[in-house]
């Protein structure tokens, strides 16, 4: 007589817990309810208990692990990229409506942005006192001008500080992101036109975006963590209450955003006969990415691999339109935010703004968006705004104490717009796969993670060379 066992099946975890999406949303839940346990134990901004700075040191530490990665990932990325349109058929005419439909839509995103501060009136009846002392300042191009120069290679800047209290000095390392821009796409139109004698550097340049982009990786699967850290920290740093008379200019921003992301997007998006349905359930891990990291670059990487996987752009066209769009397409962060901001202030200081000052702000919005570049949130590009306007700098100061709760908004809708447009010009040039955009979603996005090109991978840039 023989007996017969059945196999014990392994307790195996849901399958939405291996879910980037969730985990992602999990995160959000968890420093939300971590964020205000630290308030309800007495922590505050300028005296945080262990709660709140182990959410400080969880969520600064995180920053700092993907701000690491950008110095080295924007000069590899950006020069792989341009030498990358080699493979592309018409590559020129890629390149140009790429940056075409960058300024349409920042177009569309200041001008959403000025009837939004209009309409809602955000610096009215704020209660702030006005600067006793204030001089109406006029905005210096030149100098702005004068900074895109690099002043070495690698766009480094060191800065000597003194403690006011022990008058020790302290010595710090920043990068401009801007000149590092400027080094590498000189650097890869120079590869580009040599050709075959710049084949290796090419080569090298490719394998190190790989190997930075294999270390990104390994940061943004920590991201779960890293939202945990960041959120709770702002809820315990700032919370919701504390924005008291700026609370409107909140409301406001956010309104803004959800209409050029929930309304523009969408009306741009079926004009070209695509899904709408099929571009937010395949954008959206990027877009999560954006909000808890309140940084494009940082995102950069999962922002080309859903436009690649999820939306079906080719990769040689993607691994080129991307990392430009992450330095250089901010509907958020230049266009939305600036034109509100630069209202609000206005109104703050019982300022009426002419129609020339209103052109100013689109024209500076549209063109200068590659200044929010060099920070994580959008201060130069209000800097510059309220400059070039003559209207007061401290407006800067106002906006500064919730910045990391707008700015979170702002890099969603960065990041969404930077995985639209080339989908748009894809769709536009022939060069779209249809059925890996219409494909139905695994929602995994770090499937395959293989160093080495996909069928599909291969088979799109097949497709983008014909």
């Amino acid at each position: 007589m023989t007996s017969t066992s059945t196999p014990t099946k392994k307790r195996r975890l849901p399958a939405w817990t291996g879910n980037f999406g969730y985990q992602i949303i999990a995160g959000l839940v968890v420093g939300f309810l971590l964020g205000l346990l630290a308030v309800a134990t007495g922590s505050t901004a300028k005296a945080p208990n262990g709660w709140g700075q182990l959410l400080q040191i969880v969520g600064s530490s995180y920053v700092k692990l993907l701000m690491a990665a950008v110095p080295p990932l924007i000069f590899f990325a950006v020069v792989a990229s341009i030498a990358n349109l080699a493979k592309v058929t018409n590559a020129a005419r890629l390149a140009w409506k790429t940056i075409l439909w960058f300024a349409i839509t920042a177009l569309i995103a200041v001008l959403v942005g000025i009837v939004i501060g209009l309409v809602f009136q955000p610096g009215s009846h704020t209660g702030l006192e006005t600067p006793k002392a204030y001089e109406g300042k006029t905005g210096d191009w030149l100098a702005f001008i004068q900074g895109l120069i690099p002043s070495n290679f690698l766009g480094l800047q060191a800065a000597v500080k003194t403690d006011s209290a022990t008058g020790a000095l302290s010595a710090s390392v920043s990068f401009n992101v801007l000149q590092i821009l400027v080094i590498s796409i000189a650097i890869g139109i120079a590869a580009l036109k040599l050709g075959k004698k710049a084949e290796g550097f090419v080569s090298f340049s490719r394998s190190a975006l790989k190997v930075v982009q294999k270390v990104l990786w390994w940061i943004i699967r920590l991201a779960p963590i890293g939202t945990a850290g960041l959120i709770g920290n702002a809820v315990a740093t700032y919370g919701w209450t504390t924005m008291g008379t700026l609370v409107k200019f909140v409301v406001a921003i956010y309104v803004g955003l959800a209409i050029i992301l929930f309304v523009v997007y969408p009306v741009l998006v079926k004009l070209h006969g695509l899904s709408v349905k099929q571009y937010f359930s395949g954008v959206w891990p990027a877009v999560q990415m954006g909000f808890v990291s309140r940084s494009s670059m940082g995102t950069m990487p999962l922002t080309q691999r859903v436009t690649e996987r999820n939306l079906g752009v080719p990769s040689a066209y993607a691994s080129f339109a991307v990392p430009l769009g992450s330095t250089t397409k901010m509907d958020g962060c230049a266009a939305i935010y600036p034109a509100i901001a630069a209202i609000f202030v206005a109104q703050f200081y019982n300022i009426d703004l002419s129609l020339m000052q209103y052109i100013l702000i689109v024209v500076v919005s549209v063109l200068g968006s590659a200044a929010t570049a060099g920070t994580t949130g959008a201060t130069v590009m209000l800097t510059l705004t309220l400059s070039t306007l003559g209207l007061p700098l401290d407006g800067v100061g106002l906006l500064l104490a919730i910045d990391p709760i707008i700015d979170m908004g702002r890099t969603a809708l960065n990041v969404a717009g930077q995985a639209l447009v080339p989908t748009l010009v894809a769709k536009r040039e022939g060069i779209l796969d249809l059925d890996l955009y219409n494909a139905k979603r695994t929602n995994d996005v770090f499937s395959s993670d293989d160093e080495d090109e996909t069928e599909a991978e291969q088979a799109q840039d097949a497709a983008a060379t014909r």
